[in-house]
């Protein structure tokens, strides 16, 4: 079968090139429209429970992302008020910004007592301040500069931030990214001026990601061409390898476009791993093609021999790797999957690739006479042939050492960390991580989040009432260990209870019903009137709402008894919601552990609390892909087994052609653990990754050395003939992996960065499997006498194979 395929593909090889071309002409345009898909909401599976709370917040509260824009101004809280004037014209700036909603900043709130002033007297509030916010004499305006600390300003009286709340993505009038690079642009021409919060971390994670898919797929394709003209010297080579490649990624990504799928948070890898699978399967044909022409084969002979050893083991090699990324598609974590779908296909694409490419473009033009063979490829012959000659000699000794080293290794996943802050998938100098250090700095916690309370449409006080007890709770019973062993409180929390108890604190002291109603209607008038923003988002309705029974009478939506029952079955339309803020900056179990105790005190004051917001996702994002990736791996493992089994039909083949790979992969995962290095999304994938690529140079070694057996060698002539054929194919193809996923390493995003660097690893450790394990285990396994049992692919005894 593999004869007849590779006559076919040599007589036919011009059509198959012009298919080819026709083919990239037809992807071209298509591949061109791959965008990304940035919605944090599709990080996470359809059915994932932690989805519905966060969706209805951004349904009722207006969108609900936030861009904190902070800079220094030693003026701010000055007597004279240049401080606020300055953020005022500031503020109208930002307010200002296509995609802004609103913003909330000093200048806001000095406006605001000032309009209220007027209702003082009728409702029973304070009057207003004389010099506004800044006024230091006014107990009204220090009770909303408190209230307000960590929000708008710091404890040092001197960082301003202005709270931007920007309009749902789906209706805004530009992109997020030119929204949140506007603003940037903006609050950067003040001192000390950055903008944080997680939209700015999504937008510029993106954007990071999509700079890298091109600036790495070139870098891989231009060290990768280095490395094959270095080590074989032809250009011709050089120039297949990157028709290969670019074909491969032409139609994956057309076929994406078609079958809809965008980019993820993990696609930058998309082109580099393309471009390393294609050139390692093109190396092994290079160097079959070399060894038939220093035989005395002609060009055609040549091509025709590499085909029919080489048509089998590529096809399963391809096959695995795309079993490999497809493994991925259990995860819970919508951007692994879709990774794993596109890697599948970008695997398969590589082989189709070869089929259309390599015959024609192998054969056409001038041929040298005999290739030379370089000092560098007699030395790693010599070398190759010292490594089997120590497997022959020391084979227990090995067994033992590889035993011992690999589940000593191993042994450290038990201490894998999951890392949650997501400030760390940037590099440290990045605007972002800046930024972020300024506001855990200055202004306490950055990480946002919120609880949802179901609310009535009227705000009445004994409702009130219940939402400050549940806020003192959160501020007295969360609390995190400092450095010097003392609890702190955990949370800054902010509602619009706090406001209006902040600018009515006669509210606290009248036990009138009636006069408590009027100055309640008077502060609740006031905020909405003067404070639209901040109203709209602490108080809401739901437009998706649907009564789970319709009745044409009920109670009420502004009835005063409404949800004073805590277990109250029917929530209503109208939600209240609580701000939180928290460092970011946390351990993933000191994260879990505050969003468990923040869950269990809302719920036991309101059966129906829910809390969610960016701070709830990421923190379970993460811990969603590290609890895929043994699941995934388990079934990488199971898969690629399977399809050994089918296309060796040994399961002792099958089963040693996982063994040098797995422990590779389980030895660097083991040894991040010991090392203390956390695991995030780049980490998380590379078991089944791993697997994938690495398996293709088993495959390639056990087909050979099958193939040497079936022609009447020894077990020591058939892994010596193999050591020196596939196992410089072996070296050179692992040589163009490291190389090509190096460039990895100098992306902006260090997920892509821990991915290239584990990869690497691991693909090394594989080399060495497979170059020491595996020979070791199929002497094991392989009786000295011929077997005469075929795998699939392979030529049977008498087959012309030399």
């Amino acid at each position: 079968m593999s004869e007849f395929l590779a006559r076919m593909l040599i007589r036919y090889r011009w059509w198959l090139l012009t298919v080819g071309g026709l083919l990239a002409i037809l992807c071209f345009g298509p591949a061109q429209r791959l965008d990304f898909d940035r919605s944090i909401e599709n990080m996470f599976a359809p059915n994932d429970p932690l989805l519905p709370p966060y969706s209805k917040l951004k349904r009722t509260f207006g969108g609900n992302e936030v861009v904190l824009a902070v800079y220094h101004d030693a003026d701010l809280l000055d007597d004279s008020r240049r401080g606020i004037e300055r953020l005022a014209e500031i503020s109208a700036a930002l307010a200002a910004t296509p995609g802004v909603r609103g913003v909330l900043s000093l200048a806001q709130l000095d406006v605001s007592l000032e309009k209220m002033g007027a209702a003082a007297t009728l409702f029973g509030l304070e009057s207003v301040p004389e010099l506004g916010i800044v006024d230091q004499d006014s107990d009204l305006a220090q009770r909303f500069l408190h209230l307000f600390q960590g929000y708008t300003h710091g404890a040092d009286r001197t960082t301003a931030a202005v709270v931007c709340m920007l309009e749902a993505s789906d209706v805004a009038p530009v992109s997020r990214r030119e929204t949140i690079d506007q603003l940037r642009e903006q609050i950067e021409r003040l001192a000390d001026g950055q903008i944080t919060g997680e939209p700015v971390m999504l937008v510029d994670g993106f954007r990071y990601i999509e700079d890298d898919g091109q600036r790495l797929g070139v870098g891989c394709t231009i060290l990768l061409s280095l490395t094959i003209l270095i080590c074989f010297r032809s250009l011709r080579w050089v120039l297949i390898s990157v028709g290969v490649v670019q074909l491969a990624l032409l139609l994956t990504r057309g076929v994406l476009v078609w079958s809809g799928l965008r980019l993820s948070m993990v696609s930058s890898m998309l082109t580099a791993i393309v471009t390393v699978v294609g050139i390692a399967t093109v190396v092994h044909i290079i160097v079959r093609f070399r060894e038939g022409r220093r035989d005395g084969l002609s060009p055609h002979d040549a091509l025709l021999r590499t085909g029919r050893l080489l048509a089998a083991p590529i096809f399963w090699a391809c096959t695995t790797d795309a079993v490999g990324f497809a493994s991925l598609l259990i995860a819970d974590v919508t951007p692994v999957r879709d990774f794993g779908i596109m890697m599948a296909i970008g695997s398969m694409m590589v082989l189709v690739s070869v089929v259309l490419l390599v015959p024609a473009l192998t054969l056409v033009g001038w041929h040298p006479d005999r290739p030379r063979v370089f000092r560098g490829e007699q030395m790693l012959a010599d070398r190759l042939a010292g490594v089997l000659r120590i497997v022959e000699r020391r084979p227990l000794a090995i067994a033992v050492l590889a035993t011992v080293f690999f589940a000593a290794a191993a042994a450290g996943a038990y201490r894998l960390q999951v890392e949650t802050d997501f400030t760390r998938n940037f590099r440290a100098g990045s605007p972002i991580v800046r930024a972020y250090d300024t506001v855990e700095t200055n202004l306490g916690g950055a990480g946002v989040w919120d609880v949802v309370l179901p609310a009535p449409k009227t705000l009445h006080w004994g409702y009130l009432v219940r939402v400050l007890k549940l806020e003192q709770r959160l501020r007295q019973e969360v609390t995190v260990t400092d450095d010097a062993g003392q609890e702190q409180p955990a949370l800054k929390v902010l509602s619009m209870a706090d406001t209006i108890v902040a600018g009515a604190p006669k509210l606290m002291r009248t036990r009138g019903g009636f006069q408590r109603t009027m100055i309640l209607s008077g502060a609740i008038a006031a905020m909405v009137t003067h404070m639209p923003v901040v109203g709209e988002s602490l108080h809401g309705r739901d437009p998706q709402f649907v009564p789970a029974e319709e009745s044409d009478e009920g109670p009420s939506d502004d009835s005063e008894s409404e949800l004073s029952d805590p277990a109250a079955g029917e929530t209503g339309p109208w939600s209240f919601r609580i701000m939180l803020r928290a460092e970011e900056r946390q351990p993933a179990e000191q994260k879990r552990a505050l969003i468990d105790q923040v869950t269990r005190i809302a719920r036991e004051e309101f059966p129906e609390a829910e809390v969610t917001g960016f701070f709830v996702l990421l923190t379970n994002l993460i811990g969603s892909i590290i609890r895929d990736q043994w699941r995934t791996f388990g079934l990488a493992m199971a898969g690629i087994g399977l399809t050994m089994l089918v296309a060796f039909r040994r399961p002792s083949y099958a089963l040693i052609a996982l063994v040098p790979n797995a422990l590779p992969i389980l030895a660097v995962t083991g040894l991040m653990g010991w090392a203390g290095l956390k695991i995030n999304m780049g980490a998380a994938m590379i078991a089944a990754v791993s697997m994938g690529l690495s398996v293709d140079s088993s495959i390639h070694y056990i087909s050979s050395f099958v193939r040497a057996r079936r022609r009447g060698l020894t077990v020591e002539e058939s892994l010596s003939e193999v050591q020196q054929t596939v196992g410089r194919a072996m070296v050179f193809s692992t040589l163009a992996l490291i190389v090509g996923f190096s460039v990895l390493m100098t992306s902006q995003f260090v997920p892509t960065i821990y991915f290239g660097t584990l990869v690497t690893l691991t693909m090394l450790g594989g080399l060495l499997g497979n170059l020491i394990v595996l020979p070791l285990l199929l002497r094991l396994v392989t009786r000295e006498r011929y077997d005469s049992q075929s795998p699939a692919g392979v030529p049977q005894a008498g087959s012309s194979t030399a």
